[in-house]
């Protein structure tokens, strides 16, 4: 399996193609999410900590790309901008920017 296949899609409006990489027991990736779903915008995540050890391996390299300390949530919008940490006012400006 790749880390694609571990992604879970949460629906709403579609704001561009957002993906959050979290981990299951990190309080502010659970901050993330729920804000993401308060403000019901369409993302896909996967809790890299919950995936089996070559797919959690690719997870962190794509992880890197965007963050290279790794440090989590990691939001990745449109392939092209991160936000890296729970920054309540730039995934409130997701509401209002791209889609």
């Amino acid at each position: 399996m790749s880390v694609k296949e571990h992604m879970k899609h949460v629906d709403g409006t579609k704001k561009g193609d957002i993906t959050l990489y979290a981990l299951s027991t990190c309080g502010w990736c659970k901050k993330t999410k729920g804000l993401l779903n308060d403000l019901n915008v369409d993302y896909h995540y996967v809790d890299v900590d919950l995936l089996p050890d070559a797919d959690g391996e690719e997870a962190i390299k794509e992880i890197r790309r965007w963050n290279p300390s790794c440090s989590f949530p990691t939001l990745v919008i449109n392939n092209s901008r991160r936000i890296i940490g729970f920054n309540e006012e730039e995934i409130l400006g997701l509401t209002k920017n791209a889609s």
